[in-house]
């Protein structure tokens, strides 16, 4: 079983760059801290760290491993902390940045019954597809789509195992066809939306431990991708989105998944924020309340027909 004091001591070695040096902090003999990090090692059955006379580096096991390590110990400390804090602790105003299509779509009802059950609490919600620099933009916390490539913030996971689906309506296959291999794609007209400023026209696929990428191109293009969404339910051609973005109009009908034995590439969502100590209550207990029903969302991944289709 893994021990909290282990994990604990492998965050701050990783911070720190020594087991010297997390010993100092904690009190405690280098060889005891090594002793823990191996032990947690073997708890893993994987090598967290690179070890040098000279020096201390992260594996790419422990690189992975670190932001897990990290959001555990902080579930504990939020925890306890739960125990000595009361509603009256939810306040204080939120500056939230979050996509514009699953903000509007799928987050606004749920950040408003958030609202509404603390009402000490003040919104100021930005609606944007520019990824905003929670170091330097008026931001409190931003809901972000994508693997992390940035360590210096912190994350709150909201739904790990989302991916991007490929999807058109029942009008648009009705009078183009559907597609049936993914280099029919580029044949079809596709629905493009720019991202940060970039136009996100290159779709990638994974395959066979590989990345396959698709250039496609469109008549048609904006800078806000729940027009595209919306283009798409229209029958002007074929999007490649968020399944958090597409799930309802699916279930509805309004859409049709294609190619599903082509998983699209992942698109995780978190709730980030630029340091650990401005987690308050408020944002701990909205993160809460968006886990549960995204978490869901993401599910039907592995139940909806749409993915298993009858052979």
């Amino acid at each position: 079983m893994i021990r909290l004091e282990d994990v604990t001591l492998f965050v701050r070695s990783a911070a720190l760059g020594s087991f010297s040096s997390a010993a100092r902090e904690a009190g405690l003999l280098p060889g005891q801290v090594s002793a823990a990090v191996h032990r947690l090692e073997r708890d893993l059955d994987k090598r967290l760290f690179a070890r040098s006379t000279r020096s201390l580096r992260l594996t790419t096991e422990g690189e992975k491993y670190l932001p897990f390590a990290q959001e555990m110990l902080a579930v504990v400390h939020a925890g306890a902390e739960s125990l000595h804090s009361s509603d009256n602790d939810i306040q204080g105003e939120l500056r939230v940045a979050v996509p514009s299509d699953i903000g509007r779509n799928v987050l606004l009802p749920l950040i408003t019954r958030f609202c509404q059950q603390y009402p000490k609490v003040s919104l100021r919600l930005s609606l944007s597809d520019e990824v905003s620099d929670v170091f330097r933009d008026p931001v409190d916390i931003a809901i972000r789509y994508g693997v992390l490539d940035n360590s210096s913030y912190v994350a709150l996971p909201l739904a790990e195992d989302n991916r991007r689906v490929l999807a058109a309506s029942p009008a648009y296959l009705q009078q183009h066809g559907r597609p049936q291999v993914l280099d029919d794609i580029v044949n079809h007209h596709c629905l493009l939306f720019t991202m940060n400023s970039h136009v996100y026209d290159k779709w990638s696929f994974p395959e066979d431990g590989m990345r396959r990428q698709l250039i496609v191109k469109s008549r048609m293009l904006c800078d806000d991708a729940d027009v595209a969404r919306r283009w798409a339910l229209e029958g002007m051609g074929i999007v490649y989105k968020s399944w958090i973005d597409i799930s309802a109009d699916v279930q509805a009908g309004r859409l049709e998944v294609l190619l599903p034995q082509h998983p699209g590439e992942a698109a995780p969502l978190n709730l980030i924020c630029p340091h650990r100590k401005q987690f308050s209550p408020a944002i701990r207990q909205l993160h809460s309340v968006l886990r549960e029903p995204l978490r869901a969302i993401t599910a039907l991944l592995h139940t909806h027909p749409a993915f298993h289709p009858q052979s």
